[in-house]
């Protein structure tokens, strides 16, 4: 159990903790007692910890919603534009703690439980991760959403409830096993289900034009049962609303086709229609084109326009009725961001209400639905980017079908007048791709149907324009921005990493959780002792801290004062995991080979998934792991290299993990990696980085100064140049020493003794189809990490050097990222004013 805090040290807390009033404190008590009682229906003799767990979650939701229902009725009142971000993931993680700081609960929660003889760590380790995401793309509309709320934007986030999100992951033998992630079997406190609010979605069917317009007729209806979850601001009394569609059968579901005696089976076949919401497709990166995918893209998109067009409709001068019937205002109330293409149906379908529904000529509609929807890419690999096949989509919407392609018609015309006879230009810029099967390009749909197009980093977006968007841009050159992504800093540093956030908090004041630009200041304290010292510090507990973690859950003694070298994100040849497996293997033939000389002691960290599917990502894993076996049970290795795979990586391991990481690996070869963030969160919280010039690693090189991260490898003009020329990885192979011993041994079974041949394909994939170029960077890697080793052995310049990557890290907020989505896409500005609360009189 924690101890109580002594009066110093809560003084020191209470900046980013928020204060713990006696009044506070018995109001909680009695209000987690009254829920043990009356919610869950237990006395303290038979509660287990789940249910103490559920009591605290229950008592800290109720602080939500007084300022939730003022939230929604100030928005009500002043009808301001909208802004809706829609979403196939919200990767969320945990609520409990992230409600806490951003209502400035936690110390009071603290000395409640204490009071109570309860621990908070355990009643927090007792909630399940909401992990409605594969990474970074789900992770990020989860810190978008933070940041819409702490600056006062009427946003919602619209998606599906799946029932079971990104799976479990266990590690059996060095391979990756999936397991269910049943993650509602004990309920959800944070939802709140709107069965009110219930929408028909229609599948299938078929079109009829008469005189009065087009039908889609003889359809299948699926209902879409909205969940609400709070979404709190820090510390403004804003709470804005995250919405979750289900699936539900209609109760007369298969039973209209007087299928005699057919009863007992059409009410099982009730769980095909709920299926759409059954789980989340668990691809990073990779576009599978299965029809369950596509009805879940159409069901979220459906539903939530349904949703819009009645709040639009309803919204103006406090009154229930119908009060706008005319659409010219719509884009100046409603904004609508796409999170990738996944939910590119918006477009047809808004076109297709406007258009059959409401009666709108195509050009009003086309002119509201353009003004409305902005399109945020997330990608240039090829094989991630959608292209649904024609014959699907005229078999489960035959509209929106009809509706793609007059949208094409009138594209293709305009591109037609702009350049003249210039037909493989048309052909390239195509919303319908011809081939053996058509197919509908559904990047290309969003271009076209959309005011806005964003990369996600500054070199990401420049890529766009230069390469897989480049005749669009040369169309519409003002249609295309650049918004950097970034992370909240209440879960990113407040959250994670309290430590560390008071020590800043007492040299710069607290605004700069709101503010992040504020570590700026930090800059005049880089020669200062004392932070040097309480910085150092905190990283070492936290380091410790993980170090007795790790020791519990996967049963590994590791030095504490090693390096922590971590490499966490999804598995995928572009991230290069195997890069880092070559370090390493390379690190241990160096200690075998001088056994007395001083090496820099590590401890090597990898975690994340691999897509169920993809057969190299899980050989990876094996790898990774194999190499573990060897190498930490070696004698004459000892605590000098230790390698952990960290199995079932998901947010609450990663607040766990990124405060104790030393060093940040972010290798992936340049031009692929669209930004990353995870690579913002280390940066954050005191790990320096060694990366390629990818993504958002070049704006942090940037910011911090090129001489503050470790920055190795090809740039983006190196590739190309590659690319034209061709790479052979036998060159480097037959040229460097080093690099041979370690393929001979991975190829000879060094690693796989008992199967020698294990990972013969992963040999045959470096050395002849490797498309990431893994051997070009090896040489200008090992030598970088040369440089991070002789820095390590600096402590004092070390930190340093994490001083000014911290106080450089401001701009990597998602307030920023969110403030210019606000003023540069959607029209919006944000506001710093906080809402009055609720026991305020208004």
């Amino acid at each position: 159990m924690s101890r109580p805090l002594s009066d110093h040290e809560k003084k020191k807390q209470i900046s980013v903790r928020g204060l713990a009033g006696v009044e506070n404190v018995t109001d909680l008590k009695k209000n987690f007692n009254r829920h043990l009682h009356f919610t869950l229906v237990k006395d303290r003799n038979v509660a287990t910890p789940r249910d103490y767990y559920f009591a605290l979650a229950h008592t800290v939701r109720d602080h939500l919603v007084g300022r939730w229902i003022r939230t929604q009725q100030y928005y009500y009142e002043k009808d301001p534009k909208r802004i809706y971000y829609l979403s196939l993931e919200f990767y969320m993680g945990r609520t409990l703690q992230n409600t806490m700081v951003n209502l400035g609960l936690e110390n009071a929660c603290d000395e409640a439980t204490y009071q109570l003889g309860l621990d908070m760590e355990e009643l927090q380790e007792i909630e399940e991760d909401a992990g409605l995401g594969n990474g970074g793309l789900g992770r990020l509309a989860a810190c978008f959403l933070d940041s819409m709320a702490t600056l006062g934007l009427a946003a919602y986030g619209y998606g599906i409830r799946y029932e079971f999100g990104i799976f479990n992951q266990k590690i059996s033998n060095g391979w990756q096993v999936e397991e269910a992630d049943d993650w509602l079997r004990y309920g959800n406190p944070w939802e709140k289900a709107r069965p009110e609010y219930t929408r028909p979605v229609q599948f299938y069917g078929r079109v009829e034009h008469t005189p009065n317009g087009v039908k889609w007729v003889d359809t299948q209806v699926v209902l879409a049962l909205p969940y609400d979850t709070p979404v709190p601001g820090y510390r403004n009394n804003t709470v804005n609303t995250m919405r979750l569609w289900s699936a539900k059968a209609p109760n007369d579901f298969n039973l209209k086709d007087f299928n005699v005696g057919g009863y007992i089976q059409a009410v099982l076949d009730r769980n095909l229609a709920e299926n759409i919401s059954r789980v989340l497709y668990p691809n990073d990166n990779f576009f599978e084109g299965k029809e369950l995918r596509l009805k879940q893209e159409y069901f979220v998109v459906a539903a939530t326009l349904q949703d819009i067009i009645r709040r639009f409709k309803s919204s103006k001068f406090g009154s229930l009725e119908a009060v706008r019937t005319t659409f010219d205002a719509f884009p100046d109330k409603v904004a609508i961001q796409l999170n990738d293409t996944h939910p590119a149906m918006a477009i047809p379908e808004l076109m297709r209400i406007l258009v059959d529904v409401e009666k709108q000529s195509w050009e009003q509609a086309w002119d509201v639905t353009v003004r409305t929807c902005a399109y945020t890419n997330h990608t240039v690999l090829p094989e991630a980017l959608e292209r649904w096949p024609v014959p699907l989509l005229e078999q489960l919407l035959p509209r929106h079908l009809e509706i793609i392609y007059e949208i094409n018609r009138r594209h293709m015309e305009r591109i037609s007048s702009l350049y003249p006879g210039d037909f493989d230009r048309m052909r390239r810029m195509s919303v319908i791709e011809e081939g053996d099967v058509k197919r509908i390009n559904m990047a290309h749909l969003c271009i076209v149907g959309s005011h806005a197009v964003n990369g996600v980093a500054r070199i990401h977006s420049d890529i766009l324009k230069a390469t897989l968007f480049k005749d669009f841009y040369e169309t519409d050159p003002g249609k295309f921005q650049n918004k950097t992504n970034g992370i909240t800093p209440r879960r990113w540093l407040v959250l994670c990493n309290p430590g560390l956030a008071e020590i800043i908090a007492e040299k710069i004041g607290d605004d700069y959780i709101r503010d992040l630009d504020q570590l700026k200041k930090l800059l005049k304290f880089v020669n200062d002792e004392g932070l040097i010292r309480d910085i150092a510090k905190v990283k070492q507990e936290n380091k410790l801290k993980f170090s007795v973690y790790l020791e519990k859950e996967y049963k590994v003694k590791i030095n504490p004062n090693s390096m922590f070298d971590l490499q966490v994100k999804r598995i995928h040849e572009y991230k290069r995991q195997l890069l880092n497996c070559l370090h390493i293997i390379t690190m241990y033939n160096r200690i075998k080979k001088e056994p007395n000389k001083h090496f820099t002691p590590r401890t090597v960290m990898i975690g994340g998934k691999a897509a169920p599917g993809y057969h190299t990502a899980k050989m990876i894993i094996k790898l990774i792991t194999a190499i573990g076996d060897i190498v930490n049970n070696d004698p004459v290795v000892g605590d000098r290299l230790k390698v952990i795979f960290l199995e079932n990586y998901k947010v609450s391991l990663a607040e766990k993990v990124i405060p104790a990481a030393d060093l940040s690996e972010q290798i992936s070869t340049a031009g692929t990696e669209a930004s990353g963030t995870g690579n913002m969160k280390f940066m954050l919280n005191g790990a320096l980085t060694i990366g390629t010039m990818d993504g958002a690693n070049v704006e942090m090189a940037e910011e911090a100064g090129e001489g503050n991260i470790f920055i190795f490898g090809m740039r983006v003009e190196d590739v190309d140049q590659m690319d034209r020329k061709g790479y052979n990885a036998k060159d480097y192979y037959d040229r460097i020493p080093e690099l041979r011993q370690v393929i001979d041994q991975i190829s000879g079974g060094f690693f796989s003794p008992k199967q020698p041949d294990l990972f013969k394909d992963i040999v045959n994939l470096l050395m002849y189809h490797d498309r990431f170029k893994v051997f070009a960077d090896y040489e200008s890697y090992m030598k970088c990490q040369e440089s991070v080793n002789a820095l390590y052995k600096n402590p004092k310049e070390w930190t340093k050097m994490v001083i000014r990557n911290i106080a450089a890290s401001g701009k990597f907020s998602s307030d920023r990222t969110i403030s210019e989505y606000a003023r540069e896409i959607w029209g919006v500005e944000p506001s710093t004013a906080k809402i009055p609360a609720p026991d305020d009189p208004r």
